[in-house]
Parts: C-alpha cells; structure tokens; sequence
C-alpha cells in the first residue's frame, strides 16, 4: 500500500482525502514510479471543483511528476530500476506516493536538473514550447503581448521570446509582479490595474501593434 490523494466528489480543498491504496505491479509497457517531486497546476483545481470532468470518482488528481523506477513491466526494454524520469499529462494520478505509468510517457530527467525543478516545469514548459513555437513561431524582430507575465506559463514566454530575439511587452497586476517579469525578460511592463494596457501597448509600439498576443487570462482582458 502506498498514500495517495482521492477525491471522492466536487468542491473545495477539503475534499482531497489523504488515504491508502493499492496500484500494485506494472503491466507489460508500464514501470512504477516512487515520486521524488509533483508538479501542481491550476488544471488540478478545475477537476476538483467540475470545471473540467474526472473520468470517474474517486480519482487521484495531478499530471506531472519525477521520480525513480522501482519496477518494470514484463519484457520492457529501455527502462530500468533506479532510472529517474518524468510525465507530464495523462494519466492523472500524480498526487502519490507512487504511481504505475505507461513507459511510453516518461522521459529521463539528466542529473543536472533537481527533479523539483522539472516537475515544476515540464507540463507549463511543453505549453510554453507549443505557444512560441508552433502556435506562432517568434522570431528576432517580433514584438510580443504576454498576459499574466508573471504566472507560471508567463514567465516562461517571458524567457523564451526574449531569448529567441522577441521584444516582450508583459502585463501584471502588481509592482512585485512587475518585478518578477522584468526579471524573466520582458522589456515593457505594464500593471493592467493601474494603466489601459492597449494604450500603452500602442505607445510602446509607436501604433504598429504587436505580432501576437499569449492571453491565459480571458474574460477579464477581453472586457
């Protein structure tokens, strides 16, 4: 038996039972995993409160984790015990002790990444990856809006549009936020509390605009 988090029905914090249960041994193409570090996500809540729907209850929430192999499935190749890897998405479950997880969705983590570190940051980091890569690919010359600069993901599209030559225009709440996004690489900060952020946004850019926008706020920048 190992501990994990269950959720037994909707609502607020007090419905995560710390409990006992038993996942028992990998499958063939499964290893079982001792979590060193979760990842915790905003995705979490929104399953626990009914924004989004658990496949089922109980259920055991969180998509992202490190930790150590401690077992393999019959005849599965490429992983061994002792291996440190992580995952990101599905299957939900990460919210224990251990977990048994498809081989196919770990990946190893290298010795110089402290597995805090990566479980804080595979699942907003694949995100990050889509948005300024794939979404729409940032280039030198391009100018960038980030909404909510300093939350997880925004801190993120921070550090890599700079990075890859973009001129990043971050929005914020509040002077410490700000703080924080100057610090990750945006070079306009602007608090959305204190100042219209379109008109600043057209003063900065001297009325040409900016060549995307990454809003993971919503309604409120909407209105």
């Amino acid at each position: 038996m190992v501990k994990a988090i269950r959720v037994y029905e909707i609502g607020g914090p007090e419905v995560l039972k710390w409990e006992d249960v038993e996942i028992g041994e990998p499958k063939e193409g499964e290893v079982r995993v001792k979590n060193k570090a979760i990842g915790l996500n905003f995705i979490d809540t929104y399953f626990r409160k009914g924004v989004y729907k658990a496949a089922a209850f109980p259920y055991t929430p969180g998509v992202e984790a490190v930790g150590v192999v401690t077992a393999v499935g019959p005849g599965l190749t490429g992983r061994q015990v002792g291996d440190v890897v992580a995952y990101a998405g599905n299957p939900m479950g990460s919210y224990a002790e251990e977990q048994i997880l498809p081989a196919s969705k770990v990946i190893s983590v290298p010795p110089s990444i402290d597995p805090i570190v990566a479980a804080s940051v595979i699942l907003k980091g694949m995100t990050a990856q889509y948005l300024v890569r794939h979404c729409f690919k940032v280039e030198p010359g391009h100018t960038v809006l980030v909404h909510a600069a300093a939350g997880g993901v925004g801190s993120l599209l921070c550090q890599w549009a700079n990075a890859l030559g973009a001129t990043v225009i971050g929005t914020v709440s509040t002077k410490e936020k700000a703080v924080q996004a100057k610090e990750d690489g945006a070079h306009h900060v602007i608090l959305y509390k204190e100042e219209d952020f379109v008109a600043r946004v057209n003063e900065i850019t001297s009325g040409n605009g900016v060549h995307v926008v990454y809003d993971s706020v919503g309604k409120d920048t909407f209105e």
